[in-house]
């Protein structure tokens, strides 16, 4: 992207009015804010002098902290903005990317995937897919992983100056540079062991900053009851367009029933297994920080306490954005209508789905605490940005760098490595950030990201995983194959809009509906092209899988615990709480 645009971009955030002002008492929250994960990235300095220090914590952390930490990597100023402005958009549908969208695959990485990860003692899930099938499929595994967590973290970033642009004015470059200074500065000083605890905290100032809007949001409106009624009311009277903005399932019938577009269909397989799957059980981005727990136990726990959490984050992401339905108003008392970002112009006037966060935080926010709920936000891209780029770092130095380029190169070669490559990250990830700023829509951006590298991976890690017969070559052709039919199908439809009805099965089917339809078929592709290939190819011996394979390992036994400490029954609890938040909003 050429200066002058840069530029450009710069004199809008300037000229932008601000909703809100700080006083002095928000600043000095933001101030020891930053302060803080400053002072931690230089406090565990000393405890990341090797490389198993460095990209893995030394494998130390309790079950809490590794799940707290596997929810807060994911819960970036993405989640916040762009899932509260999709609930304002879509309703309560937008819930969907937060149960079925993550509860079961987070279940299945705690009960049956993890043991392979831990017992192999691998790094990164590219370096299980070394072990499991050889370099190949490593290397197109751990290109395409990097290439994506940049791409992600850019995200993060622009999504997070745009919020300061809108909320306080500020210039979009000043917001950009000085959050990555500080995540390139902890996560360089104190690498997986930093990012973990700065996580945490961020996970508490979240919660913390963002949980006081839902909760006055369904004071105002008289609870879920009076929302509802409020909301019919406006519905009625044609202040909001028609839809069912309070119920999860009613309206999956077929894509024209509901403002998704989508079928229920793509819902459970394409989101509920491809992406779902995909991202929860094979992206190292947060795999990374269950792999860092010290035992087994607490390796298998961790994505199951981060489970309950993740049930929770719809209360403080997906409610504001509903909320914004009916409590939102203009300086004049009539209900405030945000519009799609292509039509939020500078001068325009309007506000788009994605600011309905930062709008809501305004409302509700007094000073003190409006200067919490910016930090929550700063915490939450912070959050984002850290977890990509410290896994970029991870996956760099141990998928590429070491194998690829000095094979031989001593322990403290490599952390030296893993912190220039943290640099690296964050240096291009402010170039992707500029990147997204010329992208349609953020939410469809990402979507396809994971349809292109994430869910063929998953193919290819679950048929290694659970079947001795896979072969190296069914491995690597698998996963190249599968990922570029994700890229195919894209390119086709955007040459070809007419191509829609046959990759999401319908006219009628809109973006995320074709996201989560191409992730299914880039799986499915996956999966066959490893199955044929390997029926033709020659599988290693049976005594090389050992800690690799289902049947070909023997998983350790873990002593007896009373119940309340069991993994089992706590999955029981999370899937019947599960189940009764899907028949609930039914």
């Amino acid at each position: 992207m050429s200066l002058p645009l840069i530029n450009a971009h710069s004199h809008l955030a300037m000229a932008a009015s601000p909703l809100a002002r700080l006083g002095a008492l928000d600043i000095a929250v933001i101030v020891i804010y930053f302060a803080m994960v400053i002072w931690i990235g230089f406090y565990l300095k000393g405890q990341a002098s090797t490389s198993e220090e460095f990209f893995m914590a030394g494998r130390e952390m309790t079950a809490w902290i590794a799940g707290l930490s596997f929810v807060s990597a994911n819960l970036g100023s993405l989640e916040l903005m762009g899932w509260a402005g999709s609930a304002y958009q879509y309703g309560i549908l937008a819930a969907h990317w937060y149960w079925i969208g993550a509860i079961p695959a987070m279940l299945f990485l705690g009960m049956v995937m993890m043991p392979f990860y831990y017992v192999c003692k691998t790094h990164s899930v590219p370096g299980y897919l070394k072990l499991r099938y050889g370099q190949g499929a490593s290397v197109v595994s751990a290109i395409s992983f990097a290439f994506m967590t940049v791409l992600m973290s850019g995200v993060n970033m622009f999504a997070m100056a745009e919020v300061m642009k809108v909320v306080l004015g500020w210039d979009l470059n000043f917001s950009i540079i000085v959050s990555s200074l500080a995540v390139a500065a902890y996560v360089a000083l104190g690498g997986l062991r930093s990012a973990i605890f700065n996580e945490v905290l961020q996970f508490m100032l979240i919660w913390g900053g963002a949980l006081l809007v839902p909760i006055l949001g369904m004071v105002e409106t008289g609870g879920w009851n009076g929302f509802k009624a409020r909301l019919a009311q406006n519905i009625a009277s044609g202040a909001i367009g028609q839809g069912d903005y309070t119920h999860m399932w009613r309206s999956m019938g077929h894509f024209t029933d509901n403002p998704m577009g989508i079928h229920w269909t793509g819902i459970v397989f394409g989101l509920g297994f491809a992406i779902s799957f995909g991202y929860w059980t094979t992206d190292f981005l947060v795999v990374q920080r269950v792999l860092a727990a010290h035992n087994l136990r607490s390796a298998r726990m961790a994505p199951i306490i981060g489970s309950f959490f993740k049930m929770a984050v719809p209360f403080i992401v997906i409610l504001p954005g509903l909320l914004g339905l009916v409590v939102l108003q203009n300086p004049n008392g009539t209900l405030m209508h945000l519009v799609p970002q292509n039509l939020a112009t500078e001068g325009s006037g309007l506000h788009s789905y994605n600011e309905v966060l930062p709008l809501m935080m305004v409302r509700y926010m007094s000073p003190g605490l409006l200067g919490l709920g910016i930090t929550a936000l700063i915490a939450g891209f912070m959050s984002g940005m850290a977890g990509n780029v410290s896994a970029f770092s991870a996956v760099w130095t141990y998928d590429i760098y070491q194998p690829l380029i000095k094979k031989d190169a001593s322990d403290q070669h490599l952390v030296t490595v893993g912190r220039w490559a943290t640099i690296l990250g964050v240096v291009v990830s402010i170039g992707t950030a500029y990147l997204v700023m010329s992208a349609a829509g953020i939410m469809d951006y990402v979507q396809a990201l994971f349809s292109f590298f994430i869910s063929p991976l998953l193919g290819v890690v679950l048929v290694g995983m659970f079947w001795t017969r896979a072969t190296k070559a069914g491995g690597f052709w698998g996963l190249l194959l599968g990922t570029l039919t994700s890229v195919g199908l894209w390119a086709w439809v955007k040459a070809d809009p007419h191509a829609l009805r046959y990759v999401a099965l319908s006219p009628d089917a809109k973006d995320m509906a074709e996201n989560m339809y191409r992730a299914l078929w880039s799986v499915i592709v996956a999966i066959l092209v490893n199955v044929v290939v390997s029926m033709a190819t020659k599988p290693k011996p049976a005594a090389e899988l050992e800690g690799l394979v289902y049947g070909a390992t023997k998983i350790p036994e873990e002593e007896p615990v009373p119940i309340y400490k069991n993994e089992w029954f706590w999955t029981a609890v999370a899937t019947v709480m599960f189940c009764a938040l899907n028949i609930y909003f039914w």
